[in-house]
């Protein structure tokens, strides 16, 4: 109903409503889970098992003859996964478990932003009519979640880094780049390493957050327009309004989750790939 008329929700609070993360209220045990965004916990494992279903059941249906439109288009996204990764990791036995990571990666930060594609007030007001009063459904718009994707993904170059080096080799790499391997240089050599794993982490999970975190506020207000309608000029104006600017902006946003997950792929096969390199 309208706000504009007083019978619902000021703006500040339909926002602030849904930026509202569902959470576990009562704390159990030594731990306290109520810090677990749950409702991300939820649609992020699930999208990950749709995605790992799509590229089963499309490795399952694989033919040799003429492939169908879905089995096509994940060979073009295989093949382009696996030249990027070529042209970034150079290590052949690396690549058999990277360049699946990479595509892995892509497809499901896809599926995860493409939920910002859904009708803003579709998820939670089916979660209400449940009883649950609030919920967010696009994880990548959570910073816990694409902060704890860039910290997979710095494991994964620590372990690659010890396993191309070996123990003794990365630690000394630590010590000796990036201004030499002179003894009163390791403290300031120490110091940028750590700065550079920090820095390439944080960065990481806060493009991926803030894109997709921008992308959720503008549809929001996208949907207060529609929201403010009433049997006026304005208010028919901004009814129409709405579905233009929904339109237009869910249509360029299309590019923006694909660029999205396009990018942080990309990041983390370069982070890999100088995991192999030596300074």
């Amino acid at each position: 109903m309208s706000a504009a008329q007083g019978q619902g929700p000021t703006a500040g609070e339909y926002i602030v409503h849904h930026l509202h993360h569902l959470q576990n209220q009562h704390q159990h045990g030594v731990v306290d889970f109520s810090v677990f965004n749950i409702d991300s916990i939820i649609y992020a494992i699930v999208l990950g098992v749709v995605g790992c279903f799509l590229l089963y059941r499309a490795a399952a249906k694989a033919t040799s003859g003429v492939p169908g439109r879905f089995q096509a288009a994940v060979e073009l996204l295989v093949e382009m996964v696996d030249t990027q990764a070529k042209g970034i990791v150079h290590n052949a036995q690396s690549r058999k478990l990277v360049a699946p990571l990479a595509l892995t990666v892509f497809v499901w930060i896809f599926l995860m932003n493409a939920m910002d594609l859904l009708p803003v007030d579709l998820l939670p007001w089916v979660a209400h009519s449940m009883g649950v009063e609030y919920q967010r459904v696009v994880p990548t718009a959570d910073l816990s979640v694409t902060m704890g994707l860039s910290l997979s993904v710095l494991l994964v170059c620590l372990v690659y880094n010890v396993k191309i080096k070996g123990v003794g080799g990365w630690i000394h790499e630590l010590f000796s780049a990036p201004f030499g391997d002179k003894w009163f240089l390791y403290p300031i050599n120490f110091a940028m390493q750590l700065i550079e794993f920090v820095a390439k982490t944080v960065s990481h999970g806060m493009r991926l957050f803030g894109n997709m975190y921008a992308g959720e506020l503008i549809f929001m207000l996208i949907a207060l327009m529609g929201g403010a309608w009433s049997l006026t000029a304005t208010g028919i104006g901004l009814a129409i309004g709405h579905v233009i600017a929904g339109s237009v902006w869910a249509i360029f946003h299309i590019l923006i989750i694909t660029l999205q997950a396009f990018v942080f792929m990309m990041l983390t096969l370069v982070y890999v790939g100088q995991a192999h390199d030596a300074h």
